[in-house]
């Protein structure tokens, strides 16, 4: 069994029109091709409203799965709870060639709102800051006939939130402190939903000691970080190893090869994970980044990659 998981990075049509579309399809099919994948976990699937305000539909997915492998798999694409239909941008899709027995999407259902009061942005009243996107979790009926758990995640970029009337306009600050709260709530929002994500893979193995589960995404976060630490519940950080059968395994390749999925600045990030439980541990093979491409791949007239700045990852398993 093959599991992919990839950040296409801000894929197809949006509010926000992507005119580099057609030059980065030849190459992230390729990419997918190579991945070979029986599960496929994408992050960053855009939408656009159809022909007279219709429902938003995700064109370029349909564009980019065309003619591949993955055009015949089942899928399952998030949405906005009030519409019920796909967000502007950056919605999770996992396409599967096995059957998908159940879907759900968690955003603020395990964990609530935080209840917060802006210090940096003079007298205000408490409000509620939530997460800017859901995780995607879809039970697949295995070959075997057992239930494999998939949840496709993509927490909150390392980016400064916004704190009202702080802001001169998208990339510039009116004060430091105001910076500094910004990237406060940035990291709770990504530990808020690490947590929930947590929550929800206890609830997993409180029904299925032995769940077959896996977390993969875009965790915006090295493995030594506090998001990666939550949903891992290392036995060596609680303490108990009575709960040790609840912890998740962090994926990793050889130790001889380059655990980068992110190129920033010259700084190699491994911020991309695939994360399991027990069962499917006993079953991992191996792990491979493609990361070839970031140090090397053409780049359009804005100066982005025509393919991502992130790696895909493929996991293999004995079934």
């Amino acid at each position: 069994m093959r599991l992919a998981t990839f950040n296409v990075e801000d894929l197809g049509p949006s509010d926000r029109p992507d005119e580099s579309l057609e030059a980065r399809l030849p190459r992230l099919r390729a990419l997918l091709e190579e991945l070979d994948a029986d599960i496929l976990c994408l992050q960053e699937i855009n939408a656009a409203h159809g022909a007279g305000g219709a429902p938003r539909v995700a064109q370029g997915l349909a564009r980019l799965i065309e003619g591949t492998r993955y055009a015949g798999f089942v899928s399952s694409l998030s949405v906005r709870k009030d519409t019920q239909a796909p967000a502007d941008r950056h919605n999770l899709a996992i396409l599967t060639r096995w059957p998908i027995r159940r879907s759900e999407q968690l955003c603020n259902d395990l964990v609530p709102p935080l209840t917060y009061r802006y210090v940096t942005a003079g007298s205000s009243p408490p409000v509620a800051i939530g997460w800017d996107r859901p995780a995607l979790h879809v039970e697949i009926e295995s070959p075997d006939g057992a239930t494999l758990h998939v949840i496709n995640a993509h927490l909150r970029a390392p980016l400064a939130a916004p704190v009202p009337g702080l802001k001169r306009n998208a990339d510039s600050w009116r004060s430091a402190e105001g910076f500094a709260e910004g990237l406060y709530l940035a990291s709770l929002k990504r530990a808020g939903q690490a947590l929930e994500l947590r929550r929800l893979i206890d609830r997993l193995f409180d029904a299925e000691p032995a769940a077959r589960i896996v977390v993969a995404g875009d965790f915006n976060a090295e493995p030594h970080e506090i998001p990666l630490r939550i949903l891992r519940c290392d036995p060596a950080e609680t303490g108990d190893e009575s709960l040790a059968g609840r912890s998740l395994r962090l994926l990793a390749p050889p130790e001889d090869e380059a655990a980068f999925t992110v190129l920033h600045e010259d700084r190699r990030l491994w911020v991309d994970h695939i994360l399991v439980s027990q069962a499917l541990s006993e079953r991992f093979q191996s792990l491979a980044i493609m990361n070839m491409d970031l140090t090397g791949s053409p780049t359009d007239e804005t100066g982005r990659s025509v393919a991502s700045h992130h790696a895909p990852l493929v996991a293999m398993f004995d079934r």
